[in-house]
């Protein structure tokens, strides 16, 4: 099987899409349930026209990945959930936004807990704190809104040049998404 990294600070995990996870799980979770959601929670970041993602599972254990430095994820929006397994430590811990870049003083500290996820502006300065005992592995999915990104990319701040690619093409698409009706929603 194909074996790409998740993503480039992390060495450890799967890329869904490469296990055929995409298309029967993650787009129906993210137009059905995250999209709705997103709509209600950020909708001026995009969460109303999600439109791709990129999810995939890391893994956090001894003699491999501990911990993660203060990052930003190329996503308007992030949701991730911790799936287990036994281990103490790692928490996450948030700043401000990178486009408005303060000193992490005193940063927000979230714990994890099996079976639940936090969701956050993927512009949200974050990272997770070394792993103490046991193994964490956890489901990371980066929402993307073409509406938003092809007017501003999410990691250089500039308006993108746009080519055409296979799949979600780091989520810049040329078509415009439809956008989630929230009264519908509540």
């Amino acid at each position: 099987m194909p074996k790409g990294r998740p993503n480039t600070m992390n060495n450890y995990g799967v890329l869904l899409h490469e296990l055929g996870l995409d298309e029967p799980l993650m787009t129906p979770l993210r137009e059905r349930f995250l999209q709705p959601l997103m709509a209600l929670l950020y909708p001026d970041c995009g969460g109303g026209r999600l439109d791709s993602h990129r999810a995939f599972v890391v893994k956090y254990a001894p003699g491999q990945d501990l911990e993660l430095g203060c990052h930003y994820d190329n996503a308007e929006l992030t949701l991730n959930v911790a799936l287990g397994k036994v281990f103490t430590g790692g928490a996450l811990y948030f700043g401000g936004l990178f486009q408005a870049p303060t000193a992490l003083t005193e940063p927000l500290e979230v714990e994890h807990v099996v079976g639940q996820g936090v969701l956050h502006r993927g512009g949200q300065l974050h990272g997770a704190r070394p792993l103490g005992t046991g193994e964490r592995w956890n489901l990371v999915v980066w929402l993307r809104a073409s509406a938003v990104r092809n007017s501003l990319c999410p990691m250089c701040c500039r308006e993108p040049d746009l080519v055409d690619d296979e799949g979600f093409g780091d989520g810049f698409t040329r078509e415009e998404p439809a956008t989630v009706d929230v009264c519908v929603l509540t």
